[in-house]
């Protein structure tokens, strides 16, 4: 009865697998665009209310991601939690959520400030 039980282990844990793809895609398209400079089309990634914030009077927000300068690498691990993601870069960890149109950056430029505390993030909504 063993195998049983194990066979449907596994079928089980196959069918609850989640697509982190999406995600990581838009979290590596947000981050080298900052890198390479591209501020508007990495504005593009921003959930509207982020995008909103982020620049000061007389600036864009391309202007105001590529000063920030954010940290730009690989994904090393995505997380989900239904509509929202956390994905962790080397050096950078950005939090995003699925809207009707794809997945869009919330956070970005974000350090954890402690065990069980909030992220401090440079750009947020």
């Amino acid at each position: 009865m063993r195998p049983v039980i194990v066979v449907f282990a596994l079928v089980m844990a196959a069918g609850c697998s989640v697509d982190t793809g999406p995600p990581a895609r838009t979290a590596e398209r947000f981050s080298a665009a900052v890198a390479a400079g591209r501020g508007e089309e990495a504005c593009r990634l921003l959930a509207a209310r982020t995008m909103k914030k982020l620049p000061d009077p007389g600036q864009t927000c391309g202007e105001a991601l590529t000063e920030l300068a954010l940290p730009n690498g690989p994904v090393l691990s995505v997380s989900l939690w239904g509509d929202d993601a956390q994905v962790r870069l080397n050096g950078d960890t950005l939090f995003l959520h699925r809207y009707d149109g794809g997945w869009r950056v919330r956070a970005a430029g974000c350090t954890p400030t402690g065990a069980g505390l909030p992220y401090d993030c440079e750009v947020e909504d």
